[in-house]
Formats: C-alpha cells, sequence, structure tokens
C-alpha cells in the first residue's frame, strides 16, 4: 500500500492467505464475505449477505482461515459425528471406536444424527407447568373401607 501510484482506499486484493498475513484475520474475514458475495453475484445469485457473514464466521473463528473441506473441519477439532456427518463416515467412526473417543451430542450435526433436539436457539427452552396437587379425600373415619366406594 506504500507503492507510489496504488490508492490504498482503493485497493482490494482476491488473496485471502496474504491478507490474514497482513491486515489480520478480521480482513480475512473481510475478504471471504466480498469474495463469495462477487462469486455468487457473477454466477447471478443473490444470497443474503448474513449467510455469507456466517462462512466467514466459521472459516476464521479459529483465529486462522479454514476451508470449508476435509481438513478444515478437521482442524476444527469438532466431535466424532460432526466429522462424519461431513465426509468419511466409516473412517471417522473406525478411528473413534478403536481410540475410544467419546462424543458429546451438542452440535447440530450429532443431533440431527441422534435424532435429539438441541440445546441451543428454539431448543433451549424447557417449559414446565405447575401442577397443583389434588386434595387426599377421606371416606368415613378411615379404619373402615366400607364407605368407599371404589374398594370393596
Amino acid at each position: 500500500m506504500g507503492t507510489d501510484g496504488i490508492d490504498g482506499r482503493k485497493t482490494k486484493s482476491n488473496n485471502i492467505t496474504e491478507v490474514h498475513k497482513k491486515l489480520g484475520i478480521e480482513a480475512a474475514r473481510t475478504c471471504i464475505i466480498d469474495e463469495i458475495g462477487e462469486t455468487m453475484k457473477h454466477h447471478g445469485m443473490s444470497i443474503d449477505i448474513r449467510h455469507m457473514m456466517l462462512l466467514g464466521d466459521v472459516m476464521t473463528f479459529m483465529g486462522e482461515v479454514l476451508g470449508i473441506q476435509r481438513v478444515g473441519i478437521q482442524k476444527m477439532g469438532r466431535g466424532v459425528l460432526m466429522l462424519a456427518s461431513f465426509e468419511r463416515a466409516a473412517d471417522h467412526l473406525f478411528n473413534a471406536s478403536v481410540n475410544g473417543r467419546d462424543n458429546k451430542i451438542e452440535g447440530v450435526s450429532e443431533c440431527v444424527i441422534m435424532g435429539t433436539q438441541m440445546k441451543f436457539g428454539t431448543g433451549i427452552i424447557k417449559v414446565r407447568q405447575r401442577v397443583a396437587v389434588p386434595p387426599l379425600l377421606s371416606y368415613g373415619d378411615g379404619a373402615d373401607n366400607s364407605a368407599c366406594p371404589l374398594i370393596s
């Protein structure tokens, strides 16, 4: 940006790795979002910016730029079921069983695989209802059950 004839305010790079090295992870995230938007626009697609921001967040939340492919997903350190839901399910499940790894059922992929409700978003709410205890009915003096119509 210090080169004569180059205006740093109008210059953009599409080299995400270089942007990350020179300007940091937030600039790389912005570059990812911009590149996804430009690519989709050139293909005639319109995507809500929030989806692109979410993808940029997922790719950069570890402090480095990770791809959304097998190696990048593995570096994110997710559970066995999440890895198995992406690619090479049999390999991930085999390695986990050989190594005795356990898996907390917390993420979206794990909950979908296990058929359980997620514990975030709308799944975090638990509704409880207070139920009044019905009063005990007494028939007679309690010693003789002949007055009770249910006991004969």
